[in-house]
């Protein structure tokens, strides 16, 4: 019976699954995934599903459809209320499923055909663990090996006769003693840091922003399931740049003007004073809508991509978000630097809420 109910739990499972596949980009689109996670756990409407069962009822007869009535008789239970009118629609059910982040990252990778990151170069550092491997006739009491220890007691018990069938106690001398013993495993672990930074000046609407953080929430969350240690660090900029928390990040709500340079200057020393390029994988993602303050500050920008950013990263990610207010120039001046091809640098222009899902397959369809 418990497999049974394993079995029809795995089934239902993978129905759900195929629901939230089969809507993911409303899903996607939607902000709802940034509110509703709780520790691990996404919860998801997704439409009722149940699994085919037999239900059983008790061999009674007079019951509803057994035997002969009489117009207007009764069927037993209360009545209830109504508004008196007949439909024809289906009833609207709605079942929340609770799936983790790394399902819903397998999901996403699997609708959009996602490779897996490959981390770069060198990239990784080397750390060190303690595992028991071993057995030694010393060692502290704690870590006395009972099932060894036993097995040693009887061997001798029996060799030297001294076992007793009928009164099979077994009592371990000094010399029976064998302890569990440990050696260090030294395991190379990619180590990554996603630095995201969102302009937040005034040509950034409401509508803007809130599409930035939608897609930077399911950036980050496929990152995760990438690697075993993932640091997140969030720059938000108009005309100046600061570090804030993640939920400055995802609420925040500013306006002035803009000045990109401030965001690459601070994302540039976050890299520099704890993320050494040798031993992190590091993604910097910018996202804008293209508006950009004038005084040659995007040639800055190109010298500090070129420079100092691109230098030291896995790949540079611009997002830039279509605004009625932003000139999207930005973007535009990115292309003529960076041709099409170029190994680091991505580009992606966002259309709206159904342009989310290209342009995280454009950023992380490469596997970098």
């Amino acid at each position: 019976m418990a497999s049974r109910i394993e079995r029809d739990g795995q089934r239902f499972k993978q129905i759900a699954r195929g629901q939230v596949r089969k809507n993911l980009k409303q899903y996607i689109s939607k902000g709802e995934m940034i509110g509703r996670q709780g520790k691990n756990l996404v919860s998801i409407p997704v439409p009722q599903v149940n699994i085919p069962h037999f239900r059983y009822g008790s061999r009674q007869t007079g019951g509803v459809g057994q035997g002969e009535g009489e117009p207007g008789q009764p069927i037993a239970g209360d009545p209830q209320s109504g508004d008196g009118g007949a439909g024809s629609g289906e009833g609207r059910h709605i079942l929340e499923v609770d799936l983790t982040l790394e399902e819903l990252a397998q999901i996403m990778a699997e609708e959009l055909e996602l490779p897996r990151i490959e981390p770069k170069g060198q990239k990784n550092i080397i750390s060190e663990k303690d595992r028991y491997s071993g057995i030694r006739r010393v060692g502290p009491e704690s870590l006395r090996h009972f099932k060894r220890t036993y097995r040693e007691a009887l061997k001798r018990q029996i060799s030297s006769g001294e076992y007793n069938f009928r009164d099979p106690r077994v009592v371990p001398v000094r010399d029976d003693r064998r302890y569990r013993s440990w050696k260090e495993v030294r395991k190379p672990e990619s180590n990554a840091v996603i630095i995201l930074m969102m302009d937040v000046s005034g040509s950034m609407g409401d509508e803007q922003k809130e599409i930035v953080r939608i897609e930077t929430f399911w950036i980050d969350t496929w990152l995760r399931a990438q690697y075993q240690n993932l640091e997140t660090r969030y720059i938000i900029h108009d005309a100046q740049a600061r570090e804030v928390d993640r939920h400055t990040f995802f609420h925040t709500r500013e306006s002035g003007g803009t000045m990109i340079s401030s965001a690459y200057n601070l994302c540039n020393r976050l890299i520099d004073e704890s993320y050494p390029p040798d031993e992190w994988n590091i993604y910097p993602f910018h996202f804008s809508d293209g508006e950009n303050w004038g005084g040659g500050d995007t040639e800055k920008c190109m010298r500090l991509l070129d420079e100092q950013i691109l230098p030291k990263s896995n790949i540079f990610c611009y997002g830039q978000v279509e605004s009625y207010y932003g000139s999207g120039e930005f973007l535009h001046e990115l292309r003529k630097h960076y041709p099409t091809e170029h190994e680091t640098v991505i580009l992606s222009q966002i259309t709206g809420r159904d342009g989310i899902l290209d342009s995280i397959k454009t950023f992380l369809g490469k596997g970098k």
